[in-house]
């Protein structure tokens, strides 16, 4: 029996890729930190869809989660073939506004719990016929983004490594799709803080979590390397790229920063 597994499952994108999924018949493995929430979206999918759920509750900023969720699916026999990493969240604001233990944190979630799963769990992956590893990055990655410059910075990381690894895994059956989503209707901007200037442009331009989660699972299905949810996150990725960066970062930088 092959399972998906999705962290960041608990809400937002991750819990509209997991309901696409079920409906799919697709086994599924749910990794959040809140239990209450994992339990009881497992039990809804199972009476729903009638598939094979069960659920981790992980704090991935401690170190070590990665392995534990390794040895979790190890110790139940949980084979998977599709890993979505989809954890991960932001902080808004000056860099020195923030502690070292909160920016590590957030790399920790962003950056190294990815590369660490996509580690452990790739030996299993490339014994599939067909496997899947899809990495959720951000519109945010194509440029550098004052007032949530390492946020942008770790989701930039996340795309280059996954257009590196896809690269590297050409000849085997896993493929490896890259998603960037823009403003999404989540709880990213509370916990992010955003300024209030951010939040009102985002709600004349943002995506429902549904949406975007169905873009990501089936550019995952058609192996696609890269994909921009929504037309304006497209057109303004490539501003970004025409403009000089001067001018991109001053724009970004007014809408990040108070004041």
């Amino acid at each position: 029996m092959k399972y998906a597994l999705i962290t960041g499952s608990s809400r937002g994108i991750g819990k509209a890729m997991a309901e696409i999924l079920a409906a799919k018949k697709q086994n599924l493995l749910l990794v959040a930190r809140t239990a209450g929430l994992l339990e009881s979206l497992a039990n809804s999918l199972k009476q729903q869809y009638g598939i094979d759920v069960d659920w981790f509750a992980v704090d991935l900023t401690e170190p070590g989660a990665s392995v534990k969720i390794l040895q979790w699916c190890t110790e139940n026999e949980y084979s998977v073939d599709i890993l979505i990493n989809n954890a991960g969240y932001g902080l808004s604001g000056s860099f020195d506004s923030f502690s070292a233990k909160e920016q590590t944190d957030m790399m920790q979630v962003n950056m190294n719990v990815l590369v660490e799963l996509c580690a452990l769990f790739l030996p299993e992956l490339k014994k599939a016929p067909a496997a899947h590893i899809l990495n959720i990055a951000s519109t945010a990655s194509y440029q550098a983004v004052p007032g949530l410059s390492l946020y942008a910075a770790s989701k930039s990381f996340v795309r280059y490594f996954s257009r590196g690894l896809r690269h590297e895994l050409k000849h085997t059956g896993v493929r490896v799709t890259t998603v960037c989503p823009g403003g999404t209707n989540t709880d990213f901007a509370e916990r992010a803080n955003l300024a209030s200037k951010a939040r009102k442009a985002g709600e004349k331009v943002n995506m429902s979590s549904e949406a975007v989660a169905k873009i990501a699972i089936n550019a995952m299905y058609a192996g696609k390397a890269e994909v921009i949810t929504g037309f304006i996150n497209k057109l303004g990725a490539t501003l970004v790229w025409l403009l000089p960066k001067k001018i991109s970062e001053t724009v970004a930088a007014g809408i990040y920063n108070e004041g």
